[in-house]
C-alpha cells in the first residue's frame, strides 16, 4: 500500500505541474531567458546588439533553457509535492490499518 497512494499522488502533482507550467511559467521563463540571451550576445558583440544571425541564435537558444529550466522546476516540484502529501497520508492511514487487521485478528 505503501507505494501506491504516493505513486498516484506523485503522478497527480506532476501533471499540476505540467498545468501550472503551461499556465503561470512558460511566458516569464521565455522572458528571463531572452533577457539573459541578449545580455550575452551584448557582452559579446557590443550594445546594441545587432541582427544578425549569431546573436539571434544566442538569444533563441538562451530562450529555449529558460523554458526548459521553468518546466523542470514546476513539474519536479509538483512531483515533489504530491510525493509528499502521498507519504504524509500514508503515514496517518497505516497505523490504523495495522490497528483494524489486529482487532479483527487477521
Amino acid at each position: 500500500m505503501r507505494t501506491r497512494i504516493s505513486k498516484k499522488l506523485m503522478l497527480i502533482g506532476a501533471g499540476a505541474g505540467i498545468v501550472g507550467f503551461a499556465v503561470f511559467g512558460l511566458l516569464p521563463g521565455s522572458f528571463l531567458g531572452g533577457v539573459m540571451g541578449l545580455n550575452i550576445a551584448g557582452s559579446i558583440f557590443g550594445y546594441p546588439v545587432t541582427s544578425d544571425l549569431l546573436p539571434r541564435i544566442i538569444v533563441a537558444a538562451s530562450m529555449l533553457v529558460g523554458v526548459m529550466v521553468s518546466g523542470i522546476i514546476f513539474v519536479v516540484g509538483g512531483s515533489f509535492i504530491g510525493w509528499l502529501l502521498g507519504t504524509a497520508i500514508e503515514a496517518v492511514a497505516a497505523p490504523k490499518a495495522e490497528a483494524e487487521k489486529e482487532e479483527t485478528g487477521a
